[in-house]
Parts: C-alpha cells; structure tokens; sequence
C-alpha cells in the first residue's frame, strides 16, 4: 500500500549535517574518473575511425588531440588510469576485510592522492 504520509516528511539531512571524509571524498572521486575516462576513450576511438575514413577527417581529430585541449585531456586520462586503478585496488582489499580501520583507510586514501599523481608524472617523463 502507498504511503499517503510521505510528503509530510523531511528529506534525509546527511549532506548538511555530515563532513566529508577523506575516504567518501577519494571514493566519489574513483566513481568520477571512470566516467571521465568515457571522455578520452571517445576521443581515441574518434581518432581511430578518422584514421579509418580517409586523410582529411584524420587531419580534423588529430588537430584536436594535439591541440592544449587534447594535450589536457590526455594528461588528465593518464592521472584518471591511475587514480582509478587505486582506487580498485583499495575496493579489493576492503572487500577482503583488510584495512577498514579508519587510520588505515585515511592512509591508503592519501597514498591514491599522492600514488597517482606521482605515477602520472613518471608516465609523462618516460613517454
């Protein structure tokens, strides 16, 4: 049966009352590089058909990919991999039932923050 009281009631207030945690913040950032990623998976694959289709529409993508936006982009998929890529790694051993004490989690958290930018920079130097 519906309930005819709902509208009566007050809307959950955990986003007023609760600060955000290190941890909740790098797991909605994991959630937000997967998506993002989308972006230069399209653009790859944008490059790729070009390349398919003849010199003139390669000409337009590759403009693009290396124009400062593409170059943005690119830099930015690169940091993404990693980032996400820890923060799976992370998933795997909280679902092992390691490292769920709060100190530890805090920490695994900043290794993804400076991991990932750290990884990303070696990337870039060798490529």
């Amino acid at each position: 049966m519906a309930d005819v009281n709902r509208g009566n009631r007050p809307l959950s207030p955990h986003l007023t009352i609760y600060r955000p945690q290190l941890t909740s913040m790098t797991s909605i950032f994991v959630r937000i590089t997967g998506n993002a990623l989308l972006v230069a998976a399209l653009l790859i694959v944008w490059w790729f058909i070009a390349a398919s289709i003849g010199a003139e529409s390669f000409a337009t993508a590759d403009a693009v990919l290396r124009s400062w936006f593409g170059d943005l982009v690119l830099f930015g998929s690169v940091w993404a991999l990693w980032y996400h890529m820890l923060g799976g790694i992370r998933h795997l051993i909280w679902d092992s039932g390691r490292m769920l004490e709060v100190q530890e989690s805090e920490r695994f958290g900043l290794f993804m923050i400076v991991g990932s930018l750290l990884l990303t920079l070696f990337v870039i130097a060798v490529v």
